[in-house]
């Protein structure tokens, strides 16, 4: 074969041809990207909600071992709680009685959760009501 043969069936893609690719590849993307974000936040949501079962627990833990709730988090910490990177404002609510609690927190997606002590985990913010 001559190099004049070989160049002739080489050619290369045409512009139209690359950019049909790239245009493919911008919709895949656009597609993608907004699913990926919001898998994050559903994640960072869950760490959340994960955190707060984990203080009920060390909350009732600390509650059978001292006769009494605490509303100091280092104290829940002694009984394995610990709070995920990004979880802020957690914070314990203690009722007039010493049996009711509230503990909430906010996920890094700024979404406030809290669990009370006959409850499981909802959207919101700790109220008088949920330790009344």
């Amino acid at each position: 074969m001559t190099t004049k043969r070989l160049r002739q069936d080489e050619r290369g893609f045409t512009l139209i041809e690359l950019l049909v690719v790239v245009l493919i590849i911008g919709i895949l993307a656009a597609i993608a990207i907004p699913v990926f974000v919001s898998q994050q936040n559903q994640a960072k949501d869950a760490a959340a909600k994960s955190d707060l079962g984990s203080a009920k627990l060390a909350e009732i833990s600390y509650a059978t071992a001292n006769n009494a709730y605490t509303s100091t988090l280092a104290n829940l910490a002694t009984y394995g709680y610990t709070t995920t990177t990004g979880n802020t404002a957690t914070a314990i609510t203690l009722g007039a009685t010493t049996s009711k609690f509230c503990i909430q927190t906010t996920s890094a997606t700024g979404t406030t959760w809290k669990i009370t002590y006959n409850t499981g985990v909802v959207s919101g913010a700790c109220v008088a009501a949920d330790v009344a």
